[in-house]
């Protein structure tokens, strides 16, 4: 797996972090987790982007122009919380309080109460709607330039809000939209042909990838697609593997 140093920023301590370290990162939250497949389902394409891909940092947090990612697959945030410190949006020794009654770590995410954060997230089938009103309202304000990316589950497209809001998207050429499903063979009842088709049959551009090669992510995150949403399908381990 590539990796990557940057500074990250702990209180007033500078730290250099690599990806290699994350999992460390993530072993810091202790709290009574349920959803740690969840979690590590997520790593690599979450690294990926925010070390290479999106346009935000702790500076840009409200800055009109930068990328908009939103988390809709909320539950199980370990991952995202530890690259969110590993980038300095919030102070590395918050990390060992997860989950408590005074973190603002909950085990969903709290856009109020987590730097960085650009939705509260955990109920699923809310996040890929959420991203199209967000890129709408992007686009009624004459902002070409800022990204917006969801991240779902597999199973999220379990949801029907999911399918209407895709089946929008592509109608309405929303090319500044995309769409990350992390695809761990946790969908009930799966698509004809596989999660590709079902973005590909409403007009979407697709690609699908091994979910822990950064190479493919990273090429899948910025492939042109004029005109259209793009979607990357991640495929990682099944969850019950």
């Amino acid at each position: 797996m590539t990796q990557t140093t940057h500074t990250a920023t702990a209180g007033t301590e500078t730290t250099r972090t690599e990806f290699a370290e994350l999992p460390g990162l993530m072993s810091l939250m202790t709290d009574d987790e349920k959803h740690g497949p969840a979690a590590t389902s997520t790593l690599d394409a979450l690294w990926v982007l925010y070390d290479r891909v999106l346009r935000v940092s702790p500076e840009r947090t409200t800055d009109p122009e930068r990328d908009r990612f939103l988390l809709s697959k909320g539950h199980g945030p370990m991952a995202y919380y530890a690259v969110l410190a590993a980038k300095g949006f919030f102070p590395l020794d918050w990390l060992p309080g997860f989950g408590s009654y005074d973190s603002p770590l909950g085990h969903h995410p709290d856009r109020l109460l987590v730097p960085g954060a650009e939705i509260g997230s955990g109920s699923l089938g809310h996040g890929l709607p959420l991203a199209v009103g967000t890129a709408l309202g992007l686009r009624a304000q004459g902002r070409q330039d800022p990204a917006v990316w969801v991240l779902i589950g597999d199973a999220e497209l379990d949801e029907g809000s999911n399918h209407e809001a895709l089946a929008y998207a592509g109608a309405a050429g929303l090319d500044r939209l995309h769409t990350l499903v992390i695809d761990n063979s946790s969908a009930t009842h799966g698509w004809r042909g596989g999660i590709a088709a079902r973005f590909e049959t409403a007009g979407w551009s697709v690609a699908t990838v091994d979910g822990r090669d950064h190479r493919a992510l990273y090429e899948a995150f910025t492939a042109p697609h004029p005109g259209r949403p793009h979607a990357v399908v991640a495929r990682v381990e099944p969850k019950n593997a």
